[in-house]
């Protein structure tokens, strides 16, 4: 089973990108969950058992999330998690993907997540953390210490770039997003 974590809820405080020129905004709990929606629907078109873990508008805390993720593994052994984001920091830009400290089998549904980002996200910066031996960046966030299966986390360009955060807003953008998750995914799953 694909878990997919949508991070954020409609009430966590400052995850919306500037008010642009034309009046246009992005929220990331929105953002985050269109691009799960439509992760999910490639998916099972393509046969591959997916769950969105948070169904709701509103943030699940992060330990809650971590338990339903648990469970589903319990249910479902070989599930692994993808927790998806978008960044915001300023003078930031690109994408990049997150494991817990050390080597894992997060490491490598890791990697071929990178490789995907490579194809898909031509003309962005893909930041990365060379100096384990691959592109991850390892944090001890909770959804990623917390879950008893494989879990990355993606910050998928940064929404207070306005060239990013438009590329973010467009269908186009969304799309190519959530194909370059699904890419990474059949790769993870060959790779078993």
């Amino acid at each position: 089973m694909v878990i997919i974590d949508p991070g954020h809820g409609h009430n966590t405080r400052g995850k919306s990108s500037p008010v642009w020129a034309d009046g246009s905004q992005l929220h990331e709990w929105e953002f985050n969950r269109d691009v799960a929606r439509r992760i999910q629907r490639d998916l099972l078109q393509l046969g591959v058992k997916s769950v969105i873990l948070v169904e709701e508008a509103i943030d699940v805390y992060l330990r809650v999330r971590a338990a339903r993720a648990n469970e589903i593994a319990r249910q479902f052994p070989g599930s692994f998690l993808i927790s998806i984001h978008g960044n915001a920091t300023p003078g930031g830009e690109g994408w990049e993907v997150w494991t817990s400290p050390g080597q894992t089998e997060s490491d490598k549904l890791a990697t071929k997540l990178f490789e995907a980002s490579k194809y898909y996200l031509q003309g962005f910066r893909l930041r990365h953390d060379y100096t384990d031996g691959d592109a991850d960046k390892e944090a001890k966030f909770t959804i990623l210490i917390k879950t008893k299966c494989p879990a990355v986390l993606t910050e998928n360009l940064f929404y207070d770039n306005e060239k990013e955060c438009r590329f973010m807003m467009s269908d186009y953008g969304k799309e190519l997003i959530a194909k370059l998750h699904v890419e990474g995914i059949l790769e993870f799953l060959k790779s078993q």
